[in-house]
């Protein structure tokens, strides 16, 4: 099913670039009181887990994108407004992504879905009667629909929410190597090759060579200038993918939106410049239970409304927790 959105851009940042630019660079971080903890991982790692709020509320897991954290300002701008509507929150790190590096060379990507199973069937058993959903931003939005397909009727959350996702990850890192996009590639891949660096001297430092020679065979990574080489030479050879192709085809969720059995809205921008609208599912490939909402504009993540350039509002805080509490009254 498709509804027609609501959203209107704020006349003041009304081309999809500021909409993208504007949250990270100039937004006023939210400060959510936060109780963070270690889950130790069946692998013998670990992930870290920035829990909102206390008591026996329902609890909505969030999903930060590529390069992002816990920290990131849409994780805990929502943390925020879901406490105000009485939902407890717990904000999954990726793994290397709380500020502490993780204890071996695995890290994430799209189609890596174990950490968020992982998480929510220890919050399940903890919680077996608690009200549970699920929020996605951009590769974390990936992941979830991802897992939300594979799973199926396997898991019990009352909804799920998915924004910005690169649905078809093969168009998306072919969009990001044109145009202004450029610039977005740029900035992410800086970050990304710091990441396998300083990770390998982690690991090194820890006395896990194996580990690290994992990542110190990967090699040099400084010519790498787009998303099909970075993932040719990173994430398909840490992984059990063939090549970069096979990873694209095999994370890619919008192949897994038949499948899911959970009530989810999926909110996508048409002028997102990290992908294009053929990226945008046709209504047949949609399960039951999703429900697509279109916006004419709001970038990648960004969604920023409001007539006062010294007041802006952030629609996804509204327009999630709306569709959150109006699936919780169903239940």
């Amino acid at each position: 099913m498709q509804i027609q959105s609501t959203f209107k851009p704020a006349w003041w940042l009304n081309n999809p670039h500021l909409q993208t630019i504007y949250p990270s660079l100039l937004r006023k971080q939210p400060e959510p009181v936060v109780t963070r903890e270690r889950l130790i991982t069946e692998d013998n790692d670990f992930i870290d887990i920035d829990f909102c709020g206390v008591g026996n509320q329902p609890l909505v897991i969030l999903l930060h994108g590529l390069t992002g954290s816990s920290q990131s300002g849409y994780i805990k701008g929502l943390q925020q407004a879901l406490l105000a509507q009485g939902l407890r929150s717990a904000a999954l790190n990726f793994r290397g992504c709380s500020g502490e590096y993780n204890d071996s060379s695995r890290c994430y990507h799209s189609g890596e879905t174990g950490d968020i199973d992982f998480l929510y069937r220890t919050l399940r058993a903890r919680e077996p009667q608690t009200p549970m959903a699920a929020v996605g931003f951009s590769l974390g939005g990936n992941v979830l629909l991802k897992w939300l397909g594979e799973q199926g009727s396997n898991i019990k959350l009352f909804a799920a929410t998915a924004v910005s996702v690169p649905l078809v990850l093969s168009a998306c890192a072919s969009k990001l190597d044109s145009g202004f996009s450029k610039i977005y590639r740029a900035s992410l891949l800086r970050e990304l090759k710091d990441y396998v660096r300083l990770k390998q001297v982690h690991l090194e430092a820890l006395g896990k060579t194996e580990e690290a020679q994992l990542l110190r065979q990967i090699g040099d990574l400084e010519k790498i200038k787009s998303f099909w080489q970075y993932d040719d030479r990173v994430i398909a050879s840490l992984y059990d993918f063939a090549n970069v192709a096979d990873y694209y085809q095999r994370s890619s969720s919008r192949q897994f939106l038949h499948a899911i059995t959970v009530p989810t809205l999926l909110i996508q921008a048409q002028d997102d410049p990290f992908m294009t609208p053929e990226v945008i599912p046709e209504l047949a490939e949609l399960s039951a239970s999703v429900c697509l909402e279109i916006t004419q504009g709001g970038g990648h993540v960004g969604f920023i409304s409001g007539y006062n350039p010294w007041q802006p509002d952030y629609w996804l805080e509204r327009r999630i927790p709306e569709f959150l509490r109006r699936q919780l009254n169903y239940v």
